[in-house]
C-alpha cells in the first residue's frame, strides 16, 4: 500500500498522541507497512505523478482509496480516462459529501444520550471512534469485493461509503430504529447495565472494580454457581413472580439481582475470586486504565503472536500489533513499521517509470520531497 501526502504532511501527520519530540504515535500506529510519497499536488507535475501512480497498469494495481472530497483531475471520471478498470473507494462524511467526523456523527445518531449514569440527562461522548473503525473495515471489504468483481468481469467501478451511513446502518442493524418506530421507545441511559440482559459493575473489597455479564443461560448459571447465590435467586424469582432464566427478565429486575450479588463482591478482593471465575468460565473482566491494561494484561505482550517488539525510528521500541486475523494456511506476518513522511518517494517514482534525472529535477523544483 502506498500513501501519498502533501509535502508538509496530511491532516494526521502530527495527530495526538505524540511523543515529547512531537512524533505522532497515531501516525506510527495506523500507517504500519505502508510506503510514503510526499508530493505537491497543487502543481501539474505533481498531479501527473499521482495520476500515474493511481492508474499504473498491472494486476492488483489501479486501486485508489481516499477520504478527501476530490474534484477535477482526481475524481473518478478523470482518473478512469487513464485506466478504464480503475477501482476507486471514496469515503465521505455524509451521503451528500458534507464534512463529518466520528465525534459529530455519534451525537447525531443518538448514542451519547443513551450513554452514561442512569438518571443523568447530560450527553456522554464515547472515547472510542467506533464509526471510524467500522468504516475503515467496511472500506477494505468494499475494495476487496470490487477487486473480485474486476477479476471476474474486467470492470472497475466507483465505490462510495459515508461515515454517517455506516452509523445509520448499525442503528438499524442493532434494532434501534425498529425499537423507536415499532415500540415508540427512546432508550434512556442505563449506566453500566446491559440493555435487554444482565451486566453490572461491582466495586470489590480493596477498591478493585469488575464487570460481570449474564447474557446467555450458561453465563447466568455459571455466575450463580461461583457466587453461591442459586438459592437466593430461586427465592427472588418466586418473590418477583418471574422467570430469571429469561434474559429480558434479568434486565427488568437488574437492580434486585445486583443487590443479591453485591455482598459477594463487597467481601472479597478481586484476587480472591479471579481464579474460580476463570475456572468456572464466568464472563467477567477487571476495569483497567489503558496503562494498567498494557502493564497487566498478558494478552498485551509478545506472548500473543499478534504482537512484536518493533523499533519506530525517532520514537523508540515498543509493543506493536500485526494483523489480528490468523490463517491456517499462511504464516502470520510480523508488523512492519510506518514510514516517515516521504521516506519512499524516490523508490516509488522509480517504480512508476521516472528516471534518476527526472527524480532529481522533481526534487530540485520542490514537486516532491524525501523524509525530513
Amino acid at each position: 500500500m502506498i500513501r501519498f501526502d502533501r509535502i508538509r504532511g496530511g491532516l494526521d501527520n502530527g495527530r495526538w498522541p505524540v511523543t515529547d519530540t512531537g512524533r505522532s504515535l497515531f501516525w506510527a500506529g495506523l500507517n504500519k507497512g505502508k510506503r510514503s510519497l510526499a508530493v505537491d499536488m497543487s502543481t501539474p507535475r505533481g498531479q501527473e505523478i499521482v495520476t500515474r501512480l493511481i492508474c499504473e497498469p498491472g494486476e492488483g494495481k489501479g486501486i485508489f482509496l481516499t477520504n478527501l472530497r476530490v474534484r477535477g483531475w482526481m475524481d473518478y471520471p478523470a482518473l478512469k480516462q487513464h485506466r478504464p478498470d480503475l477501482i476507486m473507494m471514496s469515503v465521505t462524511g455524509d451521503r451528500s459529501g458534507g464534512p463529518q467526523v466520528d465525534y459529530t456523527v455519534n451525537p447525531a445518531v443518538g448514542f451519547p444520550m443513551a450513554t452514561g449514569p442512569e438518571g443523568s440527562t447530560e450527553p456522554v461522548g464515547h472515547v472510542l471512534p467506533a464509526w471510524d473503525c467500522m468504516t475503515g473495515q467496511q472500506a477494505a471489504l468494499g475494495i476487496l469485493a470490487a477487486e473480485r468483481h474486476r477479476r471476474l468481469t474486467g470492470n472497475g467501478q466507483l465505490v462510495e461509503l459515508a461515515l454517517k451511513d455506516m452509523a445509520l446502518a448499525m442503528l438499524g442493524n442493532l434494532g434501534i430504529i425498529g425499537e423507536v418506530t415499532v415500540n415508540g421507545y427512546d432508550r434512556p441511559k442505563m449506566g453500566n447495565s446491559l440493555y435487554g440482559a444482565y451486566a453490572q459493575d461491582f466495586v470489590c473489597k480493596g477498591g478493585g472494580r469488575v464487570v460481570v455479564v449474564a447474557l446467555t443461560q450458561r453465563q447466568w448459571d455459571n455466575l450463580k454457581a461461583v457466587t453461591h447465590t442459586q438459592e437466593a435467586f430461586e427465592e427472588l424469582a418466586v418473590k418477583l413472580g418471574v422467570n430469571l432464566n429469561r434474559e429480558g427478565a434479568r434486565f427488568e429486575h437488574r437492580h434486585a439481582i445486583t443487590q443479591v450479588l453485591k455482598p459477594f463482591f463487597d467481601s472479597r478482593a478481586v484476587e480472591e475470586f479471579e481464579g474460580s471465575f476463570t475456572e468456572r468460565s464466568v464472563t467477567w473482566a477487571r476495569y483497567r486504565t489503558f496503562k494498567q491494561a498494557v502493564e497487566q494484561d498478558p494478552d498485551i505482550s509478545v506472548n500473543n503472536p499478534m504482537f512484536s517488539m518493533l523499533e519506530h525510528p525517532g520514537i523508540g521500541t515498543y509493543l506493536t500489533p500485526g494483523n489480528p486475523i490468523s490463517f491456517s494456511d499462511a504464516e502470520r506476518i510480523e508488523p512492519v513499521r510506518a514510514p516517515s513522511l516521504g521516506e519512499n518517494t524516490d523508490e516509488i517514482l522509480s517504480d512508476i517509470g521516472y528516471s534518476d534525472g527526472e527524480i532529481g529535477s522533481l526534487h530540485d523544483d520542490l514537486i516532491v520531497a524525501g523524509p525530513k
